[in-house]
């Protein structure tokens, strides 16, 4: 089953990738890794939440914040692969809690985003992980996750003479 089956089978859809917010790229690519950077749980071009962690969000509403936001990294490989099926393997996934102070369950917030990796690339999305609580985000957003994979090569098609030429969400021929 590829992860876009996955996605099916799990009744998910891929929102638009995010657009950056200031003077940076959404990810970079170096040889086989591509870095993804920190985004958020935009839901409709804003965050689905905001706030702290233990404070003004329970755990609960943090991990439905995470999986927002590996939803949201999810199209950003879409965006950038063509394909997730281009996934190799999930390396490091780096999160940060807007923590109200004394919030200690970071790992438990970023749950939100393994779960949704392992669930959607099986074995290959499991990752490394750094889960860390900040005292302040941008905008007063809960979460902000960025990510490192490793790409393999394009899925072979299994239509004769199929185009390996992919299409972006954007539009833009990859």
């Amino acid at each position: 089953m590829t992860p876009e089956d996955r996605l099916r089978s799990l009744d998910l859809e891929l929102p638009p990738p995010p657009i950056p917010v200031a003077s940076y790229s959404l990810s970079v690519r170096a040889g086989d890794l591509l870095f993804l950077s920190g985004t958020t749980c935009y839901l409709g071009g804003k965050p689905m939440y905001t706030g702290k962690v233990g404070g003004d969000l329970s755990t609960e509403q943090g991990q439905e914040a995470a999986r927002q936001t590996a939803l949201n990294l999810l199209s950003v490989l879409r965006y950038e692969l063509g394909d997730l099926g281009r996934v190799a393997q999930v390396v490091k996934v780096n999160g940060y809690v807007n923590s109200a102070p004394g919030f200690v369950d970071q790992p438990a917030v970023m749950n939100g985003v393994s779960d949704l990796l392992l669930a959607v690339f099986g074995e290959p999305g499991r990752h490394a992980r750094t889960s860390i609580g900040v005292a302040e985000l941008p905008g007063n957003i809960p979460i902000e996750v960025e990510m490192i994979v490793r790409v393999g090569p394009r899925p072979s098609s299994s239509r004769a003479g199929s185009s390996t030429k992919r299409t972006t969400a954007r539009g833009r021929a990859r």
